[in-house]
């Protein structure tokens, strides 16, 4: 539906590519996308410009509109064509950036992903707003993973670790600039990212389609034959291979990562057998350093 109405004219010349964005949660993270639309006015359109993109605005005229007449708060009854919780500073924040970082709020692993900018992340997911590879570098090494774990505390039936960002990235301390360890760690997540990549969506299983739309993430669609088998390539299942050492190559990956992440805080001595309790130690020792410092 929503590339139809990608294709179709409108009154004032402008596409409805305005205001029709792929919608990702935390199972376009964790799992396989869901190739989900929304129709998002933004948060300062006004209703008679909304009026304007025909097909979406007539759409929420007749399944949003009715609902929101009910509802309780004033704001969302007379703003019936907007989101609800538009996020208005997340959306300033990613406005200006080619892609960002994101991760589930709620997820059995804790791995960090590269957002699209086109596409509208939902509640459920904690955004980054960073497009560089070294902020993704650093998040996706076992030194946050440790912090986050400590802090962020567990959430529903699974006990599944949650991510409080005021927590979890707030507290976070971050190693101090250092240009060739940067580089390092930059290297090692695009090295991470590009290889999960490849496992996620081999290239002999699958097609690499444009979006009917310039500027939108290309669509992977799968060969016929691989249909069943890319089910199951999911990041999800991709950690919990590694976690039963089953994925050398993913583990080589991180070890490498971990190791330039630890360079850039000096630890000379660190391993891969450090405990996560050593690695916490030093990490709360530096926050309350450069607190004490403030």
């Amino acid at each position: 539906m929503a590339r139809g109405w990608l294709a179709l004219p409108n009154p004032h010349g402008k596409s409805n590519s305005d205001v029709l964005k792929p919608s990702w949660n935390g199972i376009d993270v964790t799992r396989r996308t869901r190739d989900g639309w929304i129709i998002d006015f933004g948060t300062t359109m006004s209703e008679a410009d909304a009026a304007l993109y025909e097909a979406p605005f007539r759409y929420v005229v007749e399944h949003v509109k009715p609902e929101r007449e009910q509802n309780n708060r004033e704001t969302y009854r007379k703003n019936w064509w907007k989101h609800g919780e538009p996020r208005i500073a997340m959306r300033a924040a990613i406005a200006p950036l080619k892609r960002y970082v994101v991760t589930g709020e709620v997820a059995k692993h804790r791995n960090f992903f590269v957002g699209h900018e086109a596409i509208l992340p939902d509640k459920k997911l904690i955004v980054i707003a960073k497009d560089d590879d070294l902020t993704f570098g650093i998040v996706s090494s076992r030194i946050h993973e440790a912090w986050t774990l400590a802090l962020g505390g567990r959430h529903g039936v699974g006990n599944d670790p949650y991510y409080n960002p005021t927590q979890c990235f707030q507290t976070f301390p971050f190693p101090k600039p250092n240009a060739e360890v940067e580089s390092e760690i930059a290297a090692a997540a695009q090295r991470l990212n590009q290889l999960r990549e490849n496992w996620l969506n081999p290239p002999e299983w699958v097609d690499v389609v444009p979006e009917v739309v310039a500027g939108y993430p290309d669509r992977i669609i799968p060969k016929p034959e691989y249909a069943k088998a890319i089910k199951e390539r999911t990041l999800t299942n991709l950690y919990n291979a590694k976690q039963k050492g089953e994925v050398q190559w993913l583990t080589d990956a991180h070890r490498t990562l971990d190791a330039a992440v630890a360079r850039a805080y000096g630890w000379d001595d660190y391993t891969p057998e450090m405990p996560d309790e050593e690695i916490l130690r030093r990490l709360l020792k530096l926050n309350l350093e450069r607190a004490a410092r403030r």
